[in-house]
């Protein structure tokens, strides 16, 4: 039989090519479905929401009520360092919902808070600078976080700081429209930290990825929840880019303001080699530490 050696090699390079492509595929369908479970918990919030220098487009007047910015966000406007931010809400219209998101302007005090959605190995260093520095902090965790690391969660509860409720799944929570579906994803975590510590979860409450609506507030209020966001935060929760020690500072300390609450991410390698430090150049400054528990009274 005569064989047709050109047409051979055509047909061995077409299933190379559909090889290559295939697994081309392959690796991007893979690399994606991870970076899918990494932004679950941190997705691709524009700087805006934590320290950007002006409310998005799009957002509503204060004066129109509790409205989230365009993208259902919660959102900030830094207008001179040092000072407290402009929010989406004043602190007088989001305490009719028992929701809060700075403290008293006028004494330096910083209520010092974490998301944690995962464990990736910093929380423990996070914890020993808190403990060194005999600083109060509130932990904002997801359920899987508390059923995957109970003696990190048993340490936080012996070491005096709070842990708050950051829903079981972190979805957005501005799309779920019923009371009941509400209530379950904060019911979970309740219920995972009461069988890990026998004890009842304070019901402090932080909506996943800063995005709520005026009937999220009233739902979380109904519950007995109050709500906490943020008046100070940075890009931090990107896990393999993450700022250097140098542009933490920047943030950190030139927008620092009396009253604020802080929101930082424990997966953050940066934040878990400087919080020592951090934590003394605060303390520099004048400032003291207080649980969220102050803050409510």
């Amino acid at each position: 039989m005569k064989i047709n050696l050109k047409n051979l090699e055509k047909k061995m390079l077409l299933k190379k090519g559909i090889k290559f492509v295939f697994l081309f595929a392959a690796a991007f369908l893979a690399g994606t479905a991870a970076g899918k479970a990494k932004d679950h918990f941190f997705p691709a919030i524009s700087e805006t929401i934590t320290s950007a220098d002006t409310i998005p487009e799009g957002t509503a007047s204060v004066s129109a009520g509790i409205a989230p910015a365009a993208d259902g966000n919660w959102g900030l406007s830094f207008q001179q360092e040092g000072q407290p931010p402009i929010a989406n809400a004043t602190a007088e219209e989001l305490k009719k919902y028992d929701a809060y998101y700075t403290g008293n302007n006028e004494e330096k005090v910083i209520y010092l808070t974490f998301d944690a959605g995962f464990e990736n190995g910093n929380t423990p260093a996070i914890l020993d600078a808190l403990k060194k520095h005999k600083v109060p902090a509130t932990f904002f965790v997801v359920g899987t976080f508390i059923s995957t690391n109970p003696e990190l969660v048993k340490r936080m509860v012996e070491e005096g700081h709070t842990v708050g409720n950051h829903t079981y799944h972190h979805p957005d929570m501005s799309k779920i429209s019923t009371k009941d579906a509400f209530a379950k994803e904060l019911g979970d975590v309740a219920d995972v930290y009461k069988e890990i510590t026998g004890k009842e979860m304070t019901k402090f409450y932080r909506p996943p990825q800063g995005k709520y609506s005026e009937a999220n507030l009233q739902m979380a209020k109904d519950l007995g929840y109050k709500t906490f966001f943020w008046s100070l935060a940075y890009v931090d929760w990107y896990e393999n880019d993450q700022p250097t020690k140098e542009q933490a500072f920047e943030k950190l300390l030139g927008r620092i303001h009396p009253g604020a609450v802080v929101l930082l991410h424990s997966t953050s390698k940066t934040n878990g080699e400087i919080l020592d430090e951090l934590l003394t150049k605060w303390e520099e400054m004048g400032y003291t530490f207080q649980p969220l528990t102050e803050l409510t009274k």
